[in-house]
């Protein structure tokens, strides 16, 4: 059974004809016990999306599903969702325990057995002995870890995820990623996820959804979204990647200044354009490829950044070559590799 589905819903604030929608005529699927992420810029509808689900909005159009019960007019109460904030939203007067039981005490659980059942979530996360303590006592990645527990030990058929990682450091957010995913397969729980941060987004999904003044540019698989974008904006958005102006012939291939490429999926011919990754290029020597020179660089511990001056224009390269680092003004070919190149319809 599926977990969530959306069938043409739209969001709009206000009765007039002409107000402005957050979120227009969006489908998609969340199947049971997985993990989608739906990612964008600010402003592009996914955390009014987010709130979809959860009910703390209602759909002006279109209905919502959730384990197979339409719940397009139900209020968040009786949707059995819960929703983990960007602000964990922790009672700094409560204990850690209590803060896990606090969900069940609404719901009229016995204390007893929400102490038990707030105990064994604790434990679920990695926190079984400090239920005594106050958040103001834990770490960062201890206070999200509770706010997790509290969210899990009301067995949602659902799990909502607002910008969860935001507030913590790069290491810690890596950390945490990774846990969610973990704690995500084993519980076979179904996951909602919203961030704006694309590689948060490669490194938890099963499926990603991509969304842009509050419609979806494209969904799929990370690998699908990352190696075969369907626009310029996906391409863009979904890394760093530079766009060309190409042109393709009519045998399907592309032409970007000196360098043939061939598209993964047919493109009709005439103008197109190249997505390429920073990491797509290859750095050799002068009189190969397209001709380059060193504008910039910038070291990164495993490598170097560059920004080259070409005929191109300028070129942005990720290498990881530390011994043969090139100095500004230096000159070089630059190549493209088999991956991380890109060909959408110009203008998309």
């Amino acid at each position: 059974m599926t977990g969530i589905v959306f069938e043409a819903v739209g969001k709009r604030y206000g009765q007039a004809a002409d107000a402005p929608y957050a979120v227009r005529d969006i489908s998609f699927e969340v199947p049971r016990g997985t993990l989608t992420t739906i990612l964008g810029p600010s402003g592009c509808g996914k955390t009014t999306t987010l709130r979809l689900i959860a009910g703390l909005e209602t759909a002006s159009s279109g209905r919502i599903w959730i384990d197979g019960q339409d719940v397009t007019t139900l209020g968040p109460a009786q949707r059995n969702v819960s929703m983990m904030f960007q602000s964990y939203a922790l009672f700094p007067h409560l204990t850690v325990l209590e803060n896990v039981r606090y969900g069940l005490r609404m719901s009229g659980v016995a204390r007893a057995e929400g102490l038990a059942r707030a105990a064994q979530a604790l434990r679920g996360v990695g926190l079984e002995g400090l239920g005594d303590r106050l958040p103001s006592e834990l770490s960062g990645g201890q206070q999200q870890r509770v706010a997790l527990a509290r969210a899990l030990v009301l067995e949602p058929a659902v799990l909502l995820f607002d910008e969860p990682l935001s507030n913590l450091d790069a290491r810690l957010r890596r950390e945490m990623r990774e846990e969610i995913r973990a704690l995500q397969q084993r519980l076979g729980l179904t996951v909602a996820y919203v961030t704006h941060d694309q590689g948060e987004a490669l490194a938890v999904s099963d499926q990603i959804i991509v969304m842009d003044v509050g419609r979806i540019a494209q969904s799929g698989t990370p690998q699908e979204l990352y190696e075969a974008p369907a626009s310029a904006f996906v391409a863009g958005f979904m890394g760093e990647a530079l766009l060309f102006s190409a042109t393709a012939d009519a045998h399907g291939q592309v032409a970007l200044g000196p360098l043939a490429i061939t598209p993964r999926q047919p493109v009709a011919p005439g103008s197109v354009q190249v997505a390429v990754r920073p990491e797509a290029w290859q750095i050799g020597p002068p009189g190969q490829g397209l001709a380059a020179t060193v504008a910039k660089r910038a070291y990164l511990g495993s490598g170097y950044e560059y920004t080259f001056d070409t005929p191109l224009g300028p070129v942005f390269v990720v290498s990881g070559d530390v011994a043969g680092a090139l100095a500004p003004g230096a000159r070089a070919g630059l190549t493209l590799g088999g991956r991380g190149v890109s060909v959408v319809p110009a203008g998309s």
